[in-house]
């Protein structure tokens, strides 16, 4: 079909945002708007000695100053939405710590808010904010998690002793120690994966109004329904008085699923004042506030045969969670991600134990993969150690270890279910595509020219989609309109172009006559939102269901049209979407037989877990200038797996994206903390590097479609697995050119100085 599955059709989007035509929260306002300004905690650690905003109460154009003492009960705290429970003896479950929308008592990162100012504009809410006055009395601080969790770090919490979160893990350690024991060889690495800040396009954003009766948000989130229900708990307060409004969003990786507490302080101070308060947050807020991402440090160890064959591994990791947990934070680097530790390799047994420790930093959340780059650079650093410990060809090592498309379905030990695969089609693909075996030749010509030349072929998979619940409505109008709603909304991924390709495969309707609705709590009840790259897997699903629903209920409008019995009418996709008599030409639209009924509402539900595991091989390869530091990618190389296709530009574009992200976490992206303040280093894009189109070369993509059996369309998702494969693939690389010259260990981020010093170090 010329609109159907398959088909790479430009984003119909695109038209609206390079016209500087898209509608966000900021972009939302209304004359009597009241502004909101928030004051936060310039220390990493101190007691709050005093705290008088009375000035600020009496400035010019304020309406409101709330501090705890004003909230004290009328909010439930931010707590951790996934409490992990005890694994065994002798391990910790998640402590109960909890976070106060505004600072009490204590204030413990940077940035935390102490006061919420509402004021008629901007610059009056700025102003008052700085008659504020704040006493704190500094108290010492810890901002590593292995040293939070040292005897005698600063306490954060009274509730968690020692600065431990929780002390959990997955997997046989008795099997996996015997194992180790009869091993031929043994290694081992340290694996750093630093913390970063997720960066939006668009800052966090929220407009919030009450009448009386009821909130109307609008917010730029990845789910209206999810921040619907985080803002019911911390209000105290039913889901039905709370509707969310989510338009055009700018971004949100995760980071825009969290909740956060500035939104439900607006919300107060909204019913307090029975007026519209709007924020958008700078960029400075959004370094201070946002939850980060990443920052795991772990021991990862590898056991072996005489033939190179995985026996077993090991992992140990310390989570830095930051002063308080966030919404999933407790998750990230255990139930979300220890499950594919070892990646897709065929590992027999295997043991991961996690530590969370609390820091005096931003809290730590779901970043574009949650988890699962960190696990597979982690298990692709170890695979690295482990085939150069055998003199072997690191790719060729890799397939030896690999799942074969003959084990399928394979249960790997967190249970992942791999229903469809071929690795080493991939890895053939990718490694060609490199050219992998004229490496050495390149890097003779390299260093020919003064420069070091590196490369490295890793291998990642992806757990993706699932639960929890979707839904989709379908409108049908007779003007020849279809509408659709769906829970899991767009952030930049090209809904408005995908979705309607699935219902013009499932009605043969002109996609120009599909419209997408914005975000809206009051039109679906069962959403999931958008996250764990679940779009695709979950909204086919529905849409179809909604499509085969608003077919069978437009049968009764066609068959009053063509006076014929339901029995009688079949539907035709390839005449455009048309009821016709069966044997004969007499027809009508779906636009004329929904309008026989005054239009036609099709409901599309699911509910279940069923993952999807894409998959696939990036091979990195990277130049260094040793007088400069500076790191040049001169080739990239893909082979990818996300089953049945439905846009193959749209996909490009997702795993581009993804890989750029890897990229600037390996190449320079890194929050850092001053250990003896917590004052953050990098704090502005002065100082926090972010990735450049510059520094890309073209990227050879191929896509292997190996459909997966676990949903309808067999589509596998994509939105996260570039920065899955890039994190590893880049940090290897340079790594390769490193080792070339002496260096024995080194971590990212690969920053100009910090290579520079590897090699001058060596």
């Amino acid at each position: 079909m010329k609109f159907g599955l398959g088909q790479p059709i430009r984003r119909r989007e695109d038209v609206r945002f390079l016209k500087g035509e898209g509608r966000y929260v900021d972009d939302i306002h209304a004359a009597g708007d009241l502004h909101a300004y928030f004051l936060r905690s310039p220390a990493g650690h101190a007691r709050i000695a005093s705290l008088d905003v009375s000035a600020a109460r009496e400035a010019e154009g304020v309406r409101l100053v709330l501090t705890w003492a004003e909230i004290e009960g009328r909010l439930n705290p931010l707590t951790n939405d996934f409490p992990l429970e005890s694994t065994g003896e002798g391990v910790e479950p998640a402590k109960p710590v909890a976070m106060p929308h505004l600072a009490r008592e204590r204030v413990r990162f940077v940035g935390q808010p102490v006061a919420m100012i509402v004021a008629e504009t901007l610059a009056q809410a700025r102003d008052a904010a700085e008659l504020i006055e704040l006493d704190l009395e500094e108290l010492p601080v810890v901002v590593g998690q292995r040293e939070a969790l040292e005897p005698g770090a600063p306490q954060l919490h009274d509730e968690a002793p020692g600065n431990l979160s929780y002390d959990w893990g997955m997997g046989d350690a008795e099997a996996t120690d015997a194992a180790f024991a009869r091993a031929a060889k043994t290694v081992s690495v340290e694996v750093v994966n630093n913390r970063i800040v997720v960066a939006s396009l668009e800052p966090r954003a929220a407009r919030i109004g009450w009448d009386g009766a009821r909130w109307e948000i609008h917010a730029g989130t990845q789910g209206s329904h999810n921040l619907r229900g985080k803002l019911a708990r911390q209000l105290g307060v039913d889901a039905g008085t709370i509707r969310v409004l989510t338009p055009d969003v700018g971004g949100g990786f995760g980071m825009k699923l969290q909740a956060h507490p500035e939104d439900a302080l607006i919300a107060i101070g909204a019913r307090d004042l029975g007026a519209v308060i709007r924020w958008t947050a700078d960029r400075s807020e959004a370094f201070l506030s946002d939850a980060q991402g990443r920052d795991l440090l772990t021991l990862a160890e590898g056991a072996f045969d005489a033939d190179g064959k995985v026996l077993a591994m090991r992992f140990r990791s310390v989570s830095n969670l930051g002063a308080y947990y966030s919404t999933f934070g407790a998750a990230i680097h255990t139930f979300f991600s220890v499950p594919i530790s070892g990646g897709m390799y065929d590992v027999p047994v295997w043991r991961h134990e996690v530590k969370g420790a609390f820091t005096n930093t931003v809290p730590t959340d779901a970043y574009r993969g949650a988890g699962r780059p960190e696990m597979i650079h982690i298990t692709e650093q170890l695979m690295e150690t482990a085939a150069r410990a055998f003199g072997a060809d690191r790719a060729e090592f890799r397939k030896r270890n690999l799942i074969t498309s003959d084990q399928t379905p394979y249960t790997n030990h967190g249970g992942c279910v791999f229903d469809s695969a071929d690795p080493a089609r991939n890895v053939d693909d990718a490694t060609a595509a490199a050219d992998w075996a004229g490496f050495e030749a390149r890097r003779a010509e390299a260093a020919a020219r003064g420069k070091l030349a590196g490369i490295a072929a890793v291998y990642y998979f992806e757990r993706t989609g699932g639960g929890p619940a979707e839904s989709a409505l379908m409108d049908v109008k007779p003007d020849g309109e279809i509408t659709l709603a769906v829970g899991t909304q767009s952030t930049g991924q090209g809904h408005e172009t995908v979705w309607p390709q699935i219902v013009h495969e499932e009605l043969g309707v002109d996609p120009m006559k599909i419209r997408l609705l914005a975000g809206d709590s009051d039109v679906l009840t069962a959403v999931g939102g958008t996250g764990g790259s679940r779009s695709l897997i979950m909204a086919s699903r529905v849409l179809m269901l909604a499509a085969k629903d608003v077919v069978d209920k437009a049968m009764d409008g066609a068959s009053a049209l063509l006076e014929a019995a339901r029995a009688d009418i079949e539907y035709s996709v390839e005449d455009g979407g048309r009821f016709r008599i069966k044997g004969t030409d007499r027809s009508v639209t779906l636009f004329e037989a929904a309008g026989q009924m005054g239009g036609v509402q099709g409901l599309g539900e699911v509910n279940d877990r069923v993952a999807t595991f894409p998959n696939g091989c990036h091979v990195a390869e990277v130049e260094l200038d040793p007088e400069t530091g500076a790191v040049e990618i001169t080739r990239y190389s893909i082979a990818d797996d996300f089953g049945k296709i439905v846009n193959p530009l749209l996909v490009e574009g997702q795993v581009h994206g993804g890989l750029v992200q890897g990229a600037g976490q390996v190449m320079g992206e890194v929050m850092v903390f001053d250990p003896d303040t917590a004052q953050p280093l990098s704090g502005t894009f002065m100082d926090y590097r972010m990735p450049r189109a510059s520094d890309f070369p073209p990227i050879s993509f191929k896509l292997n479609e190996i459909p997966c059996t676990t949903n309808p369309l067999g589509v596998k998702g994509c939105g996260e697995a570039g920065a899955v494969g890039a994190i590893p693939a880049l940090a290897l690389a340079i790594q390769d050119a490193l080792l070339a010259a002496g260096v024995e260990a080194a971590a990212p981020p690969f920053t100009p100085v910090r290579v520079w010093s590897y090699l001058n170090a060596a």
